[in-house]
């Protein structure tokens, strides 16, 4: 399995892939047959950037999203900014978000760009999330925004499986700071994916 690792200063491709921007632009171009959906990336995105949608879809997909208050701050195809209060139902006991639950948000900044690259593709890519770090710096007394940075790294990787069917692997750096600034937490989630072609 391939693996792509976004850095937040510099994005870099292990394995056989060349460097952004040639990554994107050599892989959409080995393969006549790849045909990225730009119309479905837009309406998801226009979906995120609407609080009510977003809190919508947390409702009825991801019930403990929606009663920790999380919230999209802001999207691109690029990069994504999440935020999480801290509130009675999020506390642990030393009077800070529990841990899981900044998880939950950590996730969520890649998980919604993976959405916007994944959704409405064709084929379809299955996509599941394989591994995760976490390293905690603060206390997180007070709302926590986690920004990623990971969105050209899992879009060549869509554009990847979409053209062999092998699945990919992209590591997704993600880093929550506090209203002042200061980092709370680091975290990384790998997602794999891997489009669903016809059997030969």
């Amino acid at each position: 399995m391939q693996k792509l690792r976004c850095m937040h200063n510099s994005l870099h491709l292990s394995g056989a892939l060349p460097t952004f921007p040639e990554a994107i632009e050599n892989t959409m171009s080995s393969s006549s047959t790849i045909h990225y959906n730009e119309a479905s990336s837009q309406k998801v995105l226009d979906g995120f950037r609407s609080n009510f949608k977003f809190r919508l879809m947390l409702m009825g997909r991801l019930p403990m999203g929606f009663l920790s208050g999380m919230r999209i701050k802001s999207i691109t195809g690029e990069r994504c900014e999440v935020t999480v209060p801290y509130k009675w139902l999020n506390k642990n006991p030393f009077k800070s978000t529990f841990w899981a639950v900044l998880g939950m948000a950590a996730e969520m900044s890649s998980g919604a760009m993976l959405l916007v690259h994944t959704h409405g593709q064709k084929p379809s890519i299955a996509t599941l999330v394989t591994g995760t770090t976490a390293r905690y710096h603060k206390k997180a007394t007070g709302k926590t925004t986690f920004i990623c940075e990971a969105g050209a790294a899992i879009k060549a990787a869509t554009l990847k499986t979409m053209a062999s069917g092998e699945p990919i692997e992209v590591i997704c750096p993600m880093t929550g700071y506090n209203d002042a600034g200061e980092v709370v937490a680091e975290f990384t989630f790998t997602w794999s994916l891997k489009a669903r072609l016809p059997k030969a």
